[in-house]
């Protein structure tokens, strides 16, 4: 087989082998250059959330799958684990909202450019997850919250509450163990992770909603977290109006005949934001790997975004009726995140590319990975008889190909249902599941976008997809 590379910058977008949640997106120019930044947490400790430095990664405007990693842009004095930062810049300084001691202690520091270093931080009045606009009059607003969100305006230097301007309970909170009684809760259910905008003039709070009723349409039966969501308001503030909800990492929705939903990957907590790239709108999120929750992927897809006439302001994947927004729910969530006209088939995928991990007897997992490199990929591993490994979605272009080539591992036995568009659709290929490269002919005529999913067939044992591509 001739040599072939590596897909990159799918979904997650940064490399395998980059573990970074919480992600807040920012466009910034500097020197000229037109960039989008992510600031994230950094899931390096593997054993409990985050990690002890912030790395910064950007991406041209003009192309998000070409992600550049500016290196560590910083670490707290005493060493302490960092939870989820934001950035913000006000004139020529971009300054950093550090949540050392585990987000105990929000620390502003200061840098002359976009990738840091961010140094001579000092103590601040805000709380966990902190999230900061500065609007366009130069007024600068912070939000943050854990189960109980505030906001308020901050003075000239960036790090105290302006008087009188402290906000409790901007957002009714969610119902947990964690939530004070304080008679507060509502739909809205405010969770963590406080990340505002300025979106058609009007002030957007986007953040972590902890669902505590039944969502059967979504899969949702318990409480649950994997939500961003939003509020809007005409006032920085207060005033603020129910959204919706914009994305949610629990996978695609397999829908019965009663419409009950089902997840598809494992959900987990969610972080991030919205930001306008290049004149398209992009949802920024985080999904889980491995068996825990301490191994999260940066995460994005394209959103819709648009104003009805009485000034609401709708983001995710929103309906229309004679071209006036009327509902909206999550995007979904794919394998091919920037490439929106899906991932080329006829490069090597790596497994961990999988948005679609489901059935078996017991639960897969996508194996998370350190090791720097290229060609690193991040195999699938405990397949057992039923499961299904789906990748939305591949680009097969105006030729059907006539092999596909799959890397798998077992010690088991069994074959593999190749399917187009669904786990049940139409079958292109029937490898046998062994240990080792496997190649096999193609069925039918394959064109253009397509969903694929690798459907487990095991007689005995357990499986391990590493990669696959297919060929002319």
């Amino acid at each position: 087989m001739k040599e072939k590379t590596f897909i990159k910058g799918a979904n997650p977008y940064m490399p395998l082998w980059e573990h970074v949640p919480d992600g807040e997106p920012r466009v910034f120019t500097y020197d000229g250059e037109t960039r989008v930044y992510v600031y994230g947490s950094h899931d390096t400790e593997r054993t409990e959330y985050c990690g002890r430095d912030y790395v910064v990664w950007s991406a041209p405007v003009t192309d998000l799958t070409d992600w550049r990693c500016h290196g560590i842009c910083y670490q707290a004095g005493d060493r302490s684990i960092l939870y989820a930062p934001d950035v913000v810049r006000k004139g020529d300084t971009w300054y950093m909202y550090a949540a050392d001691r585990k987000g105990s202690r929000i620390m502003v520091a200061r840098a002359s450019t976009p990738w840091g270093p961010f140094t001579d931080p000092v103590q601040t009045e805000l709380g966990f997850d902190p999230g900061v606009l500065v609007d366009d009059d130069g007024r600068v607003y912070a939000y943050w919250g854990f189960c109980k969100s505030f906001c308020a305006e901050l003075n000239d230097d960036m790090a105290t509450i302006k008087a009188g301007t402290l906000r409790e309970n901007p957002i009714p909170h969610c119902r947990a163990q964690w939530s004070p009684e304080d008679g507060c809760t509502g739909r809205e259910c405010f969770f963590e992770a406080s990340s505002p905008r300025k979106i058609f003039g009007k002030y957007v709070y986007i953040y972590s909603r902890r669902v505590n009723e039944h969502m059967p349409e979504l899969g949702v039966y318990e409480d649950c977290n994997g939500f961003l969501s939003y509020m809007w308001s005409d006032r920085p503030l207060d005033g603020w109006q129910w959204g919706g909800d914009i994305s949610f990492n629990g996978g695609e929705i397999l829908t019965d005949a009663e419409g009950k939903g089902t997840m598809t990957f494992r959900w987990g907590n969610n972080h991030g934001s919205v930001m306008e790239v290049n004149g398209q709108w992009y949802v920024f999120y985080h999904r889980q790997t491995g068996r825990d929750e301490y191994s999260r992927q940066a995460m994005l897809e394209p959103v819709d975004a648009a104003q009805g006439k009485d000034g609401k302001v709708w983001l995710g994947k929103i309906e229309y009726r004679d071209g006036e927004p009327v509902s909206s729910c999550p995007v979904e969530m794919t394998s091919q995140g920037p490439q929106v006209n899906g991932i080329d088939a006829r490069q090597w995928i790596s497994a961990g590319y999988a948005c679609h991990l489901h059935g078996g007897k017991e639960n897969a997992w996508i194996e998370p990975v350190y090791e720097q490199g290229d060609n690193v990929s991040a195999p699938v591993k405990n397949i057992t008889d039923g499961t299904a490994v789906g990748f939305r979605y591949l680009q097969f272009g105006s030729n059907t190909p006539k092999t596909l080539t799959a890397v798998m591992k077992t010690e088991g036995k069994g074959t593999v249902s190749v399917r187009l568009d669904s786990p049940g659709g139409k079958e292109i290929a029937r490898p046998e599941v062994k240990s080792g490269e496997t190649c096999v002919p193609v069925q039918g005529g394959i064109i253009g976008k397509h969903a694929v999913y690798f459907v487990f067939r095991m007689e005995k044992g357990t499986a391990e997809l590493d990669r696959f591509t297919f060929d002319d």
